[in-house]
């Protein structure tokens, strides 16, 4: 009788072990390349969320970042992932590469910042972006966010510069050289970058500031973009300025459960040591007003749910909307 007794309690673990598990939600986490640091921060987040989210099994995902996630989302093949905010907003409003075919995301947060720095030769004689009409210059990396971002911008500002294709490495040595008067280049949060960097290093450099004609038209026709002001010292010397920017956010399908979204987004803002460890510009930063700042599509209601907890006032543009 013991015995029996014995392996029906032992069956009975087992069988609760077993249901225990079945009931875990599994969860898909897109990212991106994993030479990238992007890569490593979203391995932070899928440790984050397994440790800290009861219910919940992560796992991450190995993608071709912003594009590929999207369309991974659409075919629901992963649950949440790396959009850029640019992105994010054209597939939410169906423009661009979603033309007439918008996508039901939602934000659960933004994480890092890229503004674009408009950066020019200081002997170039160019002083506002509008000296940039008829001047050979480049607009990014061919095929990057920077690339198209920076074409966009310009065109809405009505101002057509001679544009110059090129490598990072390509563009950089075009600058020194004196082939074009400038380039667009993602900062490193709000300092400039390691090629701006090298070519400061000795040829002296501009940063080109939006103006507030420029600002507020940017304001009213790119819903994709987010006008940032950049303090004093992004660079040595640099006075402040202003300037176009779009974030690395962590967007999901409008109908991932409320609790599910409000448990991952609670968790994330509680460990963010956890996540500067992994990627080390996000030291010292407040992935919330990160967010606030960056956001470009609606909060999901669940993540909306932590903002509003935490007494934190939306912006229209990340207001939540009814799924």
């Amino acid at each position: 009788m013991t015995m029996i007794k014995s392996a029906l309690l032992a069956g009975g673990a087992l069988l609760a072990a077993t249901t225990a598990l079945q009931a875990q939600e599994k969860l898909l986490i897109g990212s991106t390349s994993a030479s990238s640091s992007h890569y490593g921060y979203f391995i932070a987040v899928g440790k984050i969320v397994n440790e800290d989210v009861d219910g919940i099994e992560a796992s991450v995902v190995e993608t071709g970042a912003s594009m590929d996630n999207m369309r991974r989302i659409m075919r629901d093949q992963i649950d949440l992932g790396l959009v850029t905010t640019n992105v994010a907003r054209h597939a939410y409003d169906g423009t661009n590469a979603f033309d007439g075919e918008p996508v039901d995301i939602r934000l659960l947060w933004v994480y890092t910042a890229a503004p674009q720095n408009v950066v020019v030769r200081a002997d170039a004689g160019i002083e506002t972006l509008a000296d940039l009409e008829g001047q050979r210059f480049n607009p990014g990396i061919k095929g990057s966010a920077t690339e198209l971002t920076a074409e966009a911008v310009l065109g809405a500002l009505g101002i057509a510069p001679d544009y110059v294709r090129g490598s990072t490495t390509d563009v950089v040595n075009m600058v020194k050289d004196n082939r074009i008067v400038g380039y667009v280049k993602s900062g490193a949060g709000q300092k400039l970058d390691a090629s701006t960097l090298d070519i400061a290093t000795f040829t002296p450099i501009s940063i080109l500031s939006l103006d507030d004609a420029q600002q507020q038209t940017l304001s009213d026709t790119m819903k994709d973009v987010t006008v940032v002001a950049i303090p004093e010292g992004a660079g040595d010397g640099l006075p402040a300025y202003s300037a176009w920017s779009f974030g690395a956010a962590v967007v999901a399908p409008a109908d991932m459960d409320d609790d599910t979204a409000y448990a991952i987004v609670s968790a994330i803002m509680a460990d963010q040591p956890a996540q500067a460890n992994a990627m080390a510009s996000l030291a010292g930063s407040d992935l919330a007003e990160t967010t606030v700042t960056y956001g470009t599509v609606p909060l999901h209601d669940g993540a909306a749910r932590w903002f509003s907890e935490q007494g934190i006032e939306l912006p229209e543009a990340i207001a939540p909307v009814s799924n």
